[in-house]
């Protein structure tokens, strides 16, 4: 028993924390979080209270202060699209996030699925189109209470059996440990993660989740992420990737992806309202072409680039249900 739920599984671990899979007093399912982070203390099997090395204990302390007050905050935000803090409280030297237990799977998931049966289209545009608007709406409210949710990946879309995108797992306990520690990279995943995160200099707002959900748009129609922030830097090979998806998706939804996924933070849409306009406005759908030339090149870099692709941050499950 923890704060009066009663834990009946681990359902997830990360480099943050824990997951469990709860009940309420009224036998309610639930999910809790726990912040634990792997880096700063440890627990032996049996054991309530986190060990945490003597070294790291004031940023083990920042980070639980970041995370109850991400607790606090997103208790205040009630949109389908975002998960719902039910409870937060101090318990065991730690902090508990108690919030509505999902059924379904995550987009990671379906990504995954739908990319191994090879056919030209990953997704439908259609359903890219009307799964983000989802997901951009409940963005758009957490951005208006000031927060970022800076983790943003096809890991972290929630897609419930009855078809509803949902955010979870906001990262304002990693940021503010990056910004702390000496581990910034492995923080965030590649592909998803903005150019100005990894720098300890660089301004973060709107405009940085914009660029993981353009890298979330993109995994919809590649079936993999791109490639991370500092390789872009050194080499941008984005333009032939979506030279690729030309004919297979609108202009206009390659367009709004480059848009969202510029490497100059200025060069993006500043605001989710900005984003939101330009997707929800397909006008009409051009579709260019490849000549044939240019389809003989793509081939050939395909095949070169095979061998690089990364996956999109874990192994994924069998999706339940399906994503319509």
């Amino acid at each position: 028993m923890i704060g009066g739920y009663r834990i009946v599984r681990k359902v997830a671990a990360g480099g943050f924390g824990l997951v469990y899979l709860a009940l309420d007093s009224e036998e309610q399912q639930v999910a809790i979080k726990e912040y634990l982070p792997s880096s700063l203390a440890s627990r032996a099997p049996g054991e309530l209270l986190p060990q945490v090395f003597p070294e790291k204990l004031s940023l083990y302390r920042l980070g639980l202060k970041s995370f109850f007050e991400e607790g606090r905050s997103l208790a205040q935000i009630s949109h389908p699209s975002v998960v719902s803090v039910l409870n937060f409280f101090r318990e065991n030297e730690t902090v508990y996030m108690v919030m509505n237990y999902l059924e379904g799977a995550s987009l990671q998931e379906f990504i995954v699925i739908a990319r191994d049966q090879k056919n030209t289209k990953v997704f439908r545009e259609s359903t890219i189109r009307s799964l983000f608007d989802e997901i951009l709406r409940g963005l758009r409210i957490v951005h208006q209470h000031k927060m970022l949710h800076l983790d943003i990946k096809p890991a972290n879309i929630f897609v419930t059996d009855e078809n509803r995108s949902v955010l979870i797992d906001f990262g304002a306990a990693r940021e503010v440990l990056s910004k702390e520690g000496n581990f910034i990279r492995p923080m965030y995943t590649p592909g998803f993660a903005a150019p100005e995160m990894y720098r300890r200099d660089a301004s973060m707002g709107p405009w940085t989740d914009i660029y993981a959900i353009g890298a979330c748009i993109y995994a919809c129609m590649q079936g993999y992420p791109p490639n991370d922030a500092p390789q872009r830097l050194e080499k941008d090979r984005l333009s032939t990737a979506f030279a690729r998806l030309r004919g297979v998706y609108s202009d206009n939804l390659i367009e709004v992806v480059e848009w969202c996924m510029a490497l100059d933070p200025l060069a993006r849409p500043q605001s989710v309202f900005a984003l939101q306009k330009v997707l929800s406005n397909e006008g009409e759908r051009r579709y260019t072409k490849l000549t044939v030339s240019e389809k003989v090149r793509m081939q050939f870099d395909s095949m070169v680039g095979e061998s690089r692709r990364t996956d999109l941050g874990g192994a994924a499950a069998p999706a339940r249900g399906k994503l319509k």
